[in-house]
């Protein structure tokens, strides 16, 4: 198929696909809480992958938010830094006329559920306020007109509440959050529908089951688990260890974003799952296993570590994601299971045991002044 476009009152046939070539040359991506786990999955893989787009960075740097994780893509021409907390309205409407921005893909979210229980405020003014925030600077700024724009929020499983022994999330199972951190991204879910419904923005949501890899902040359960078996500590376990998780592999997250973001329509939520459900106690002895294996203990060393402790109140029973509808409509599917999964997070982990001590140091919150702080 061939468009006709007229250059100085003369008609010139382009190509369709030369023709996307062009729209798509020079898009703005500002991609929210691209210094954390996910999002700094998310933002390697967009500037290495489409060199013609500018990615912009856009993260408050808060204790889980790490520059050093970016350090291969730092310097590359189209990457991008803001320090920006999203709950500032002001600043955020400053990125978008700085940027001129045709997408955003949102990550920016404080996500352990241990801290919401403690803080629940804060879960609220980043996950609803700041996202609340970025959908009116983009319906202010793209005034109606969202072709070519889009806007892309990433959530959880956990907004779907708890399951039991047999079942899955979908896309259209209701809602039922049961911490106040998978209240604050379905109050969140629920306000991107809304500006799609009733302003015609063009929105993408997709909802993923726990994720694992490289460069996640050691509060979670596997990098603590690594962390703590490498230096011969406690492995602590909630409750009997029964609960049940979907573990997604933070890469195939990553691609799994890319493709919804570019090829999802619009006004629809796609599920992300690993289809890897495992029991915290049986994830956590296979884990014992492999860091056995690769530190050259005897196996069953590590597993004396385990340490059953006070169960997290409100503790959901089970996750389990259905991502058909991402596979067969969009043909996305996870890369590999867990088994070979957490052999490449355990290498990772160990061959970059620096990186690790500078989080549990807390040194890795220098890099910001010691990268930006003249530019």
């Amino acid at each position: 198929m061939r468009i006709t476009i007229f250059l100085f009152s003369i008609p010139i046939k382009i190509p369709i696909f030369v023709l996307k070539f062009l729209i798509e040359m020079n898009k703005t991506i500002l991609i929210t809480g691209g210094a954390g786990f996910i999002g700094s999955h998310v933002v390697r893989l967009f500037v290495n992958k489409y060199p013609e787009y500018q990615i912009v960075n856009v993260d408050k740097l808060t204790y889980a938010g790490n520059l050093e994780n970016l350090k291969d893509v730092e310097n590359a021409p189209n990457y991008k830094f803001e320090k920006v907390d999203i709950v500032d309205f002001e600043a955020v409407k400053s990125l978008f006329a700085k940027y001129s921005p045709d997408g955003v893909i949102h990550l920016a979210a404080e996500s352990h559920v241990d801290r919401s229980i403690t803080n629940p405020l804060e879960f609220i003014y980043t996950n609803f306020v700041g996202t609340a925030n970025l959908l009116t600077a983009a319906r202010d700024f793209w005034k109606g007109d969202y072709e070519n724009k889009r806007f892309y929020h990433i959530s959880t499983d956990e907004v779907y509440g708890s399951l039991g022994n047999e079942g899955f999330f979908q896309e259209t199972t209701p809602y039922s959050p049961r911490s106040p951190y998978s209240a604050s991204k379905a109050s969140s879910d629920h306000l991107v529908r809304a500006y799609h419904h009733t302003f015609g923005m063009n929105v993408v949501l997709s909802n993923c089951s726990n994720n694992y890899g490289p460069n996640q902040f050691p509060e979670k359960l596997i990098p603590l688990s690594i962390n703590n078996i490498r230096n011969n500590k406690p492995i602590p376990i909630y409750g009997k260890g029964l609960n049940v998780r979907d573990w997604l592999f933070v890469i195939d997250h990553a691609r799994a974003i890319d493709c919804i973001f570019h090829n999802g329509k619009n006004g629809e939520t796609y599920n992300i799952g690993g289809n890897n459900e495992w029991t915290n106690i049986s994830l956590i002895k296979k884990l014992c296993e492999v860091m056995d294996k690769k530190l050259g203990r005897e196996k069953g060393t590590s597993e004396k570590s385990i340490t059953y402790v006070t169960d997290r109140a409100g503790h959901d029973l089970r996750y389990a994601i259905d991502s058909t509808k991402l596979q067969t409509e969009l043909g996305w599917k996870p890369s590999l299971q867990f088994e070979e999964g957490i052999e490449k997070t355990v290498d990772w982990y160990l061959a970059n045991q620096e990186w690790l001590d500078r989080i549990v140091s807390g040194d890795y919150a220098k890099y910001y002044e010691q990268m930006y702080k003249n530019r």
